[in-house]
C-alpha cells in the first residue's frame, strides 16, 4: 500500500496540517509501506521536527514575556514586609536606681513621717502621745499608696521590647524616571520581534536545506536510472561483441574494450546507488523520519523543468524589506538608540509617590503596649543625581558607538545583500542557458549514438566509435540533469536572497 503525501505547507497555516501529515506518515512507517513525499511534504515534516526552530519559538516566548514584565513597570508596586527579633535584654527608660526610688516611694514617706513623729515627741511629749498613732497609721496607709503608684510607674515605662515584630505594606508610583521605563519597554518590544526575525531567518536556511537535499535526491535518482541505462546499453554491446567474436568478426581486443566499460558503468552504478542512500539518509534525518524508511520522492520521474522566464531585474528595496537578517540588523540600531536613552535617564532626576502603612509589637502610640498598631504615611521621593564625575557622560557616548555600530552593520549587509541578489540573478540567467545547452547536446549525442549503433550492427563502424559515443551519450544526459537541477537550486537560492522563500 503507497500512502500520497500532498502539499500541505503554507507559512501562514496552522499546526493543524503539519499535525495531519505527521499522522499520516506515522501510519505508513508503521504499516512498512513506501512513502511518496514532494517538496512541500518534505519543507513541512522539516519544520515541525526541527529542534532548532523548536528552540527559536522559546527564545520568542522568553522575549514576548519580557516585554510583558517591563510594560508593568508603568503601574504602581505594592510589596510586604514583615519581620521578628527576639533580643537577650529589654530596652529599659530608667535606671536601676530609679526604678527602686519609685518602687520604694511610700516607704520613704512613711520614713519621714516617723521622723516628724519623733521631733514632735522632743518638743511636747503630750502632743506625741496625741498625735503619734494618727502619724503611724497615716504613714502606713501613704507608704503602701505611694509604693504601689510607684511601681504602677516602673511597670508602665517598662519597654518589653525583648520580643519584636513589626511589618509594613508600601505603595511605589513612578512618576518621572528620564524617561528609562519607557525607553526599556521599547527595547523588549524591538527584542520580541527580533526574536521572530531570526527566527525567520533560521526557517529560510532550513527550508533552503532541505531543498538542497530534496533535489540532491532527485538528481541522484535520475542518475541512477541513467547509469542503470548506459549498464544495459553496454550488457548489449558486450553480448553482441561476443557473438562476433565467436564468428570471428571482432578481435579479443574489443571484447576487452566493452568489458573494461562494462566493469566502470557497474562501479558507476554502485557509487549513484550508495550516494542516493546516504541523501535519502540525510533527507529523512531532516524530515524527522526513521533513515531506514523506504522514502520515494515525486520529483524523481522529472524529465522536463520549465524555465524560468526572464523578468524584471529584482528590485533590491523589496529585497531589503523582505530580508529577515536585515530588518534584525535594523531593530538592533533601534534597541541601540533606545539604551542611549537609558543610560541618559540614569543620571536624570526621578521622582515617585510612596505610601506606606507601617505597623509594630510593642507600639508605642499609647505609651509602650503590647500591642499590634500602626500608621500610614504619604509623600514623594526625589532623587536628583548632582555630581558622579562625569560617569553618565561617558556612558552615554559609549551606547552612542554602539548604535553608530550597529548602523554601519546594517550598510554592509545591504551591500552584501544587494551583491547576492546580483550574483543569484545572474546565476540564474546562466543556469537556463547552460540547459538549453545541454539539451541541444542531449539531441546531438542521441543522433550520435543512434547512427553510431547503426554503423556498428552494418558492420562499418568499429567498436571504439560506439564506445565513444555511448561515454559521449551518458555524459550529455549527465551534464542536462545537473542543469535541470541546477536551474532549481538558482531559483531557490534566488528566492532566498529576494527574501520571499516560503
Amino acid at each position: 500500500m503507497r500512502y500520497l503525501l500532498y502539499p500541505i505547507y503554507n507559512m501562514q497555516d496552522t499546526m493543524k496540517k503539519v499535525f495531519i501529515l505527521t499522522a499520516l506518515l506515522s501510519i505508513a512507517i508503521a504499516g512498512k509501506s513506501q512513502i511518496v513525499l514532494n517538496l512541500d511534504s518534505c519543507r513541512a515534516l522539516a519544520i515541525a521536527n526541527n529542534k532548532e526552530l523548536l528552540i527559536s519559538n522559546e527564545k520568542i516566548n522568553v522575549a514576548h514575556y519580557k516585554n510583558k514584565a517591563a510594560y508593568t513597570n508603568y503601574f504602581p508596586e505594592i510589596s510586604a514586609t514583615a519581620g521578628y527579633m527576639r533580643s537577650q535584654k529589654e530596652l529599659s527608660l530608667l535606671s536601676k536606681d530609679q526604678k527602686n526610688t519609685l518602687s520604694n516611694m511610700g516607704s520613704s514617706v512613711d520614713g519621714a513621717l516617723q521622723q516628724v513623729g519623733g521631733a514632735l515627741g522632743q518638743i511636747s511629749p503630750d502632743l506625741a502621745q496625741q498625735f503619734g498613732p494618727i502619724i503611724s497609721i497615716l504613714g502606713d496607709k501613704l507608704g503602701d499608696t505611694f509604693n504601689s503608684v510607684g511601681q504602677s510607674l516602673v511597670d508602665a515605662l517598662r519597654t518589653d521590647t525583648r520580643n519584636m515584630y513589626a511589618g509594613a505594606i508600601t505603595l511605589t508610583q513612578p512618576l518621572y524616571m528620564g524617561g528609562k521605563i519607557r525607553a526599556y519597554n521599547k527595547i523588549t518590544q524591538y527584542a520580541e520581534e527580533l526574536s521572530r526575525q531570526q527566527h525567520n531567518t533560521s526557517l529560510q536556511e532550513l527550508i533552503l536545506s532541505t531543498d538542497q537535499v530534496y533535489w540532491q535526491v532527485v538528481s541522484l535518482a535520475n542518475k541512477k536510472k541513467l547509469a542503470e541505462g548506459y549498464l544495459s546499453l553496454l550488457q548489449k554491446l558486450n553480448n553482441d561483441i561476443n557473438l562476433m567474436v565467436a564468428e570471428g568478426v571482432a578481435t579479443k581486443a574489443d571484447e576487452l574494450s566493452v568489458m573494461v566499460k562494462l566493469n566502470e558503468a557497474e562501479m558507476t552504478l554502485t557509487k549513484v546507488e550508495d550516494g542516493l542512500s546516504l541523501c535519502k539518509m540525510l533527507l529523512c534525518q531532516l524530515c524527522g523520519i526513521d533513515i531506514t524508511t523506504d522514502l520515494t520522492l515525486e520529483d524523481e520521474a522529472i524529465t522536463d523543468i520549465p524555465l524560468m522566464s526572464n523578468g524584471e531585474p529584482a528590485n533590491l528595496e523589496a529585497a531589503f524589506a523582505n530580508r529577515p537578517e536585515i530588518k534584525s540588523l535594523e531593530l538592533a540600531y533601534l534597541m541601540h538608540q533606545q539604551k542611549v536613552k537609558v543610560e541618559r535617564a540614569e543620571h536624570l532626576p526621578s521622582l515617585a509617590f510612596v505610601g506606606t502603612y507601617m505597623l509594630s509589637n510593642p507600639s508605642v502610640f499609647n505609651s509602650f503596649e503590647n500591642k499590634f498598631r500602626g500608621m500610614w504615611n504619604v509623600g514623594v521621593v526625589l532623587n536628583i543625581p548632582i555630581w558622579h564625575w562625569r560617569e553618565g557622560h561617558y556612558k552615554v557616548q559609549a551606547a552612542k558607538a554602539e548604535s553608530r555600530i550597529a548602523h554601519l552593520e546594517l550598510d554592509e549587509a545591504k551591500e552584501k545583500i544587494e551583491l547576492q541578489v546580483n550574483q543569484a540573478t545572474f546565476k540564474v540567467n546562466e543556469a537556463a542557458k547552460k540547459l538549453i545547452m545541454a539539451n541541444k547536446n542531449q539531441e546531438k549525442a542521441n543522433e550520435n549514438l543512434r547512427y553510431a549503433t547503426l554503423g556498428f550492427n552494418e558492420g562499418v563502424i568499429p567498436t571504439s566509435n560506439v564506445l565513444e559515443a555511448q561515454t559521449a551519450w551518458l555524459s550529455a544526459q549527465s551534464e542536462k540533469i545537473d542543469a535541470q537541477i541546477d536551474v532549481k537550486l538558482t531559483e531557490v537560492y534566488l528566492q532566498r536572497t529576494l527574501g520571499t522563500l516560503k
